[in-house]
């Protein structure tokens, strides 16, 4: 299972998360979220081995070329409400995260538009606006999941909720940490990132 630290916004923090050799770390270039990095943003040197995420949110793509191109960003991470059309275009600038909002009504076939496009999908908590709510939502509904795009699991992830999603075996490609492993909005505690790390086969 991958291990991707999403939220990262201070330098001598950020080159602390990046020794730990994350399989990807997300940058939040979304105004309306505590954790959007700044337009004056500048991303220390990272591993080539661990893939840049940029995370948007209803942004132009202008606006996330430029970004790919400034910081070299591998990976896209898209919260708002992007077309597959959308989707496509970028697919040939970097790899696509699509996220989506689940709660005991997600319809799974909502998904399908999106596959060939998107190389991941990221399952949240569904929230009245961007950003999440910080909370596990009923994981039971992907034992429903037959789309072949692997998925990362969020919301409100740490070590315990980890251990949980683990338990229930399901064909989790990744899980996305953030605010649950925070000493301050954007700033992670590196120990909890060492224990969900050492935790992850």
């Amino acid at each position: 299972m991958k291990l991707k630290v999403c939220g990262l916004k201070y330098t001598d923090n950020i080159r602390q998360v990046a020794e730990l050799n994350p399989d990807y770390m997300g940058f939040i270039f979304y105004e309306g979220s505590k954790r959007f990095v700044g337009e004056d943003f500048v991303m220390p040197v990272i591993s080539e081995n661990i893939n840049k995420s940029g995370v948007f949110v209803n942004a132009t793509e202008e606006y996330i070329l430029g970004k790919i191109k400034k910081y070299r960003l591998n990976v896209v991470q898209l919260h708002g409400d992007e077309s597959p059309e959308f989707c496509e275009r970028l697919s040939k600038h970097a790899s696509v995260i699509k996220a989506f909002g689940v709660d005991e009504h997600f319809n799974l076939e909502v998904l399908e538009p999106y596959s060939t496009h998107c190389s991941f999908f990221l399952f949240d908590n569904k929230a009245e606006s961007f950003g999440g709510l910080a909370k596990p939502f009923n994981w039971e509904v992907l034992r429903k999941y037959n789309n072949s795009t692997p998925y990362f699991i969020a919301g409100g992830m740490d070590l315990e909720r980890f251990r949980k999603v683990e338990a229930l075996k399901l064909n989790v490609y990744g899980i996305d940490v953030n605010s649950r492993i925070e000493i301050k909005p954007g700033y992670k505690d590196i120990i909890k990132v060492i224990q969900i790390k050492n935790n992850i086969r």
